[in-house]
């Protein structure tokens, strides 16, 4: 694509007004793909935005079915979604917000070797899941397939976002090792406040747009924390 419908220009006014996207970031925009690992609070914020936003190919990679306690956080599912596949329902929705782009689903527990098929049909990955060990796999095959990836967290009132793009600092650079029995806390057992990861979700979609376009500078070599009791926020140089 080198060019913009009448259409296009109309429907994605606001990001083509914008001097650092204009017509040729939407472009990019269109022309480019994401997957998605996890289709939770995080997840689901993120694809809801670059569907929005006119990115072209999303893929949704999520095992789970839609339980009463995700809705406290997860605005893309209804109570009338209860035990449904999370990927099959967030699809539908990423359609009726942009039935123009093209939405890939995967419906499984990700394992390192179809991860590696899966990725490398795709320009840029979003690590959304609820823990490390994925968080692990999935970055260090992005490195391995020297794609950018941008990694979100949440617990209880806090986030995180980084940017990792190739060649650059890595997860594991910043946790060397994965963590212990006990050390890590996940939502289920912690809490977490609802708006946090609509938060953290945003900023990881913001990061995306902005490594697809080359707008502003991306969170590479640094880790962004975010403290919602104190309404403040930190980045840290790794």
């Amino acid at each position: 694509m080198d060019t913009l419908t009448k259409h296009q220009h109309r429907r994605y006014s606001r990001n083509i007004l914008l001097p650092e996207i204009g017509k040729e970031g939407q472009i990019k925009l269109l022309g480019a793909s994401v997957i998605i690992i996890g289709a939770g609070a995080l997840g689901t914020v993120v694809a809801m935005y670059l569907a929005a936003s006119g990115v072209g190919r999303i893929g949704i990679c999520d095992f789970d079915t839609i339980d009463i306690s995700n809705l406290q956080r997860q605005l893309s599912f209804t109570e009338n979604d209860l035990g449904k596949k999370k990927v099959e329902i967030l699809a539908d929705k990423l359609r009726e917000i942009n039935s123009e782009i093209r939405i890939d689903t995967y419906p499984e527990l990700l394992r390192k070797d179809k991860a590696n098929t899966i990725f490398a049909d795709y320009d840029v990955i979003v690590e959304g899941s609820d823990n490390p060990n994925t968080k692990y796999m999935v970055t260090d095959i992005a490195k391995n397939l020297s794609k950018p990836c941008i990694l979100g967290g949440v617990a209880q009132f806090a986030g995180q976002v980084m940017t990792i793009l190739p060649g650059g600092t890595t997860y594991r650079d910043l946790f060397p090792e994965a963590a212990g029995d006990g050390e890590f806390m996940p939502c289920s057992v912690g809490g977490v406040l609802g708006p946090v990861p609509g938060i953290v979700g945003s900023i990881q979609a913001t990061e995306v747009i902005k490594v697809i376009t080359l707008a502003g500078t991306p969170l590479a070599g640094q880790l962004l924390t975010f403290d919602a009791l104190t309404m403040s926020f930190r980045k840290i140089k790794i």
